[in-house]
């Protein structure tokens, strides 16, 4: 019986010292779940796709997020258990943040998004530099996606590229978007916007859409006041019933960066207002061919719904606002007031010596 005796206080010893190590084992788990660990600097780590729940944990430990590979597996296997795939893809953390606060992440995938923001009134090629700037693509891929014939059709742009339809507006992607995504994505947001100006289209507004968003551009071009927009659209729109042109300043800068192959000047000089092109409304009748820019959702809705008046001329104050008139005659007083006599006054209290003011 001696041998049986001692055989079973071996075996209730053992089943104690494996009782107290499991206890010990789960305390330190616990305390590493709940420990927050990392320093505050962003850690960008990347979780390939096909990664083992192990390798996730390796690779997240040796990045600097979790504080010890070895523990964490054994959370991960042993005491959390959870039942999710850790997702694929690209990560930011900044610590400290407990175990449990990293691993949540990479179950919800909720990767790293880049943000890029648009305002009113851009070329396509500045947006594409805004992109690239952004780290999401390069701009010359960019250009040639929004360049592309067949990718203006295929989203139903009527124009051969998408000049004017990438809409101004704060967008986010995740690391190495298709320049494809993110133009479908700008397009998309342009049709929102475009159909909530079509909406408040005036009855006796006959543009196409064509029209109207050309229009829009030019309004946007001309002030960065949304109150001004209804009234310099109506100017336009009394020019186009009367048959005059609208001679406005921004087609000049766009048709001369056209014939200079790319090379865009806020300069105008007098032989860019006298050179022939599509795109300059000093030599052409009508609208441009297409847009000159990007448009706001303000815009689309003046060029649709402008204001009631009898102006057909605008002189800018040079302080982003403008002096409206009905008549040549009011409109060259405000030229001589505004442009001649201005500038006039302004240089006769320039330091001399031609230094800055």
């Amino acid at each position: 019986m001696r041998p049986l005796r001692a055989l079973l206080l071996a075996g209730l010893a053992g089943a104690a010292l494996l009782a107290g190590w499991l206890l010990y084992e789960r305390a330190a788990l616990l305390s590493f779940a709940a420990t927050p660990f990392g320093s505050a600097e962003e850690k960008l780590v990347d979780v390939p796709a096909g990664s083992s729940a192990h390798a996730v944990v390796r690779i997240l430990a040796r990045s600097g997020v979790l504080s010890d590979e070895r523990i964490a597996w054994r959370y991960v296997r042993w005491l959390k258990r959870d039942k999710r795939a850790l997702r694929a893809g690209e990560y930011a953390f900044a610590g400290p943040l407990t175990p449990d606060q990293v691993l949540e992440r990479v179950y919800r995938g909720e990767v790293k998004t880049y943000k890029f923001t648009v305002p009113e009134g851009l070329r396509m090629d500045e947006i594409a530099a805004i992109v690239e700037d952004a780290g999401l693509g390069k701009a010359r891929d960019l250009l040639a996606t929004m360049r592309d014939p067949a990718v203006a059709r295929e989203l139903g742009v009527p124009f051969p590229n998408l000049e004017g339809y990438l809409f101004p507006d704060t967008y986010a992607f995740t690391r190495n978007p298709k320049p494809r995504a993110v133009v479908d994505a700008m397009v998309a947001r342009f049709r929102a916007a475009l159909r909530e100006a079509e909406a408040q289209r005036l009855p006796g507004v006959r543009l196409s859409e064509k029209e109207a968003v050309t229009l829009a551009s030019i309004v946007e071009k001309e002030t960065g006041r949304p109150e001004e927009r209804p009234h310099i659209s109506c100017v336009f729109h009394n020019r186009l019933r009367r048959g005059m042109r609208l001679q406005t300043d921004p087609t000049v800068m766009y048709a001369t960066m056209l014939r200079r192959g790319g090379r865009w000047s806020q300069n105008i000089t007098r032989a860019d207002l006298l050179a022939a092109h599509p795109y300059n409304t000093y030599t052409s009748d009508g609208l441009p061919p297409g847009p000159i820019a990007s448009p706001g959702e303000a815009a689309l809705v003046a060029a649709l719904h402008p204001s009631a008046c009898d102006d057909l001329y605008f002189v800018s104050r040079n302080d982003g606002t403008h002096v409206f008139c009905p008549d040549l005659a009011c409109h060259n007083a405000a030229v001589r007031k505004w442009q001649v006599e201005f500038f006039r006054r302004r240089a006769a209290h320039r330091p001399a010596g031609g230094g800055a003011e």
